[in-house]
């Protein structure tokens, strides 16, 4: 049997990275969302100079990667690259009785994130902004058709009038993610409209994808309003 040694090495690799607790923790995290180094610092505990030491590492294994936030550009944030830990989330590491997508004008990435959530999920899904737009993005609508979804009957809400008590919320901008006072996870999709392009909204389409299928495994409905 022919040994293919890159392979080999780059996964000793990743297995190097998260044999040490707090390097876990950290990817534990953001497997659930994306968080900037100061976020992951006061979460798990860790000083700054030693998280920053481990995050060095995640990202020299290829787990890590760092976007600077469109809303307050002088933030990063941390996130794990596509299909690097594949089935390593915790299952039901979280219960809400529904999950609530939030970007600002609600009319694209939320939209699209509940439409991926209700395909995959029996736990009810909803979406909402903080400065909603009078009308779902007519790319978002394409976007979801053309992947089997519909958004035909999609309307914009504000946040205050959607969250209801122990919604699990997500984030899927950055400027909601910062704007926001409820504990919530973020996930720092780029705004496919800032372009208008095809292209972009079907980037973001398959970036909401990936996240949604890591994090489906992970939540549990609580009893609530699932039905």
């Amino acid at each position: 049997m022919n040994i293919e040694w890159p392979s080999v090495v780059a996964r000793a690799r990743l297995h190097a990275a998260l044999g040490e607790p707090a390097r876990l923790a950290i990817v534990d995290r953001l497997i659930l969302g994306d968080a900037a180094p100061g976020e992951l610092s006061r979460a798990l505990g860790v000083p700054s100079n030693l998280l920053a030491h481990h995050v060095k590492l995640l990202e020299q294994a290829g787990v890590v990667e760092r976007s600077r936030s469109e809303g307050d550009h002088r933030r990063t944030y941390l996130r794990l690259r596509p299909a690097a830990l594949a089935d390593l989330a915790p299952a039901g590491a979280v219960r809400a009785p529904r999950v609530v997508f939030v970007c600002t004008h609600n009319s694209a990435r939320s939209q699209l994130a509940a439409a991926l959530w209700a395909r995959r999920s029996s736990i009810p899904a909803a979406s909402a902004g903080t400065e909603p737009a009078e009308r779902v993005h007519p790319l978002a609508v394409a976007t979801a058709r053309e992947h089997g979804l519909s958004l035909a009957r999609a309307a914009t809400a504000h946040v205050d009038a959607v969250l209801q008590p122990d919604d699990l919320v997500v984030a899927v901008c950055d400027t909601a993610h910062e704007q926001l006072d409820v504990d919530r996870l973020h996930w720092s999709v780029p705004d496919p409209s800032l372009t208008g392009t095809e292209a972009a909204f079907d980037r973001a389409f398959t970036d909401l994808a990936d996240r949604v299928d890591r994090l489906v495994p992970v939540v549990q409905s609580n009893g609530g309003t699932d039905g």
